[in-house]
């Protein structure tokens, strides 16, 4: 698959180890972290029972529990239900690209900078394209893996 041919949204079923070029050789994998996983919806499922129940307190309802029990449960059948996928994808570093879901293949040469964004690194290509490892149990860790293929050195990204 090429680069313009990958799907919008990768499907874990697709997903297959990568094929490798001659010379080019495997330096590291990401996958999502279940711990990660369950923080981030914990952490969401919280923001989200303040948030709405500090709208139904303005509104006057007497009810502003619903906002707690709404919110953690809409992020409970959110997060089971996509957990699978989301934590299933890999992201394959070569000494030559970084190879994700859905055939998406950045050559370490086009990257301008990974940036941390919570539990997420962000790949940022020249081209502006922007590519999201979410879920990583190190997000510092995997930035710092990507800016040593590369050979970029301290925050100099």
């Amino acid at each position: 698959m090429s680069e313009q041919e990958f799907e919008l949204e990768p499907r874990l079923e697709s997903q297959t180890d990568p094929d490798l070029e001659p010379g080019e050789r495997l330096i590291d994998s990401f996958s999502g972290n279940l711990t990660t996983y369950v923080k981030e919806h914990v952490l969401l499922a919280a923001l989200g029972s303040v948030l709405m129940s500090g709208i139904l307190i303005y509104m006057g309802n007497p009810h502003a529990w619903a906002g707690v029990v709404g919110s953690v449960a809409a992020i409970a059948v959110r997060g089971v239900y996509v957990a699978r996928e989301q934590l299933g994808f890999t992201w394959y570093l070569t000494n030559r690209r970084l190879i994700g879901p859905g055939g998406r293949t950045i050559l370490l040469e086009n990257i301008e900078k990974v940036n941390v964004i919570f539990s997420a690194a962000q790949v940022v290509s020249r081209t502006g394209d922007k590519y999201m490892m979410k879920y990583q149990a190190d997000t510092k860790a995997t930035q710092a893996a990507i800016d040593r293929a590369r050979g970029v050195t301290g925050d100099t990204a």
